[in-house]
């Protein structure tokens, strides 16, 4: 029997990397998952390969930015598969470094809608469908930029990282008595695509490694099977909780 078995989710940034790993996991630990992004043809051959391997998942366009977008997904997962018990909020987008005051504000309003309003509007309309299935789990992917290491960070990514974690205790506390549990995972650097786009030159890439103790990125594999606990019903007795996994990184 899977960690999920009789679960549904619904995952937002699942065309690639993280997001795909978490819809791939989540299946064959038994749950039924809708997943979106606005990467179409890759969230579809993504569907494929895990309906391939007998996994139940449907994938749907999703610009987390979009309320309406929002509305359908939450759909999806009621109409296809009878409920949501599990969100997880995964889409984000990192930016270019430059100084605070070389940012612009299109360029702060981008950032802030993907990767903080893009987890207000999921969590808005997942709260109504989980409080009818009696309960249920959201998963807020923040970033250590969300609470450390300012003097490294871009501005405009720590603030919205900041806003995912601050938002992240304020629905855990307002929604425990919904049964509805909300945690965060704060990641250091990723192999993923959008860090290494982040981090294209080597001497810069080998002085953010510098910073981590364990002195290496972390996997994907690692990231998912946290994100995993904090989905299933092993982790019963945690809400509001903000939990690193950085190679050490903020122990400095």
């Amino acid at each position: 029997m899977g960690r999920l078995e009789g679960k549904v989710a619904l995952i937002s940034g699942g065309a690639r990397g993280q997001g795909a790993a978490e819809a791939e996991t989540f299946t064959r630990e038994g749950a039924k998952v809708v997943f979106g992004d606005v990467l179409d043809a890759e969230g579809q051959k993504v569907e494929a390969a895990i309906r391939a391997t007998g996994g139940d998942a449907a994938y749907v366009h999703l610009d987390v930015t979009r309320e309406a977008d929002w509305e359908k997904a939450v759909r999806a997962a009621g109409d296809r598969y009878g409920k949501l018990d599990i969100l997880i909020n995964n889409a984000a987008i990192v930016i270019n470094r430059v100084p605070i005051e070389e940012r612009t504000e299109a360029e702060w309003d981008r950032v802030m809608a993907v990767n903080a309003k893009g987890v207000f509007l999921g969590t808005k309309h997942a709260i109504p469908a989980m409080r009818r299935a009696g309960g249920g789990s959201i998963v807020n992917i923040s970033s250590i930029a969300g609470i450390g290491q300012s003097l490294q960070q871009e501005p405009a990514y720590a603030a919205s990282k900041g806003a995912v974690r601050i938002f992240t205790k304020v629905t855990a506390a307002q929604h425990a008595k919904d049964g509805i549990r909300c945690n965060s995972v704060h990641p250091g650097p990723v192999d993923t695509e959008m860090f290494h786009a982040a981090f294209r030159d080597q001497e810069q890439l080998a002085r953010r490694l510098a910073r981590i103790p364990l002195g290496r990125m972390g996997t994907v594999a690692e990231m998912v099977s946290l994100v995993l606990y904090l989905a299933s019903d092993e982790s019963a007795y945690m809400t509001g909780s903000e939990i690193l996994i950085d190679g050490g990184a903020m122990a400095q």
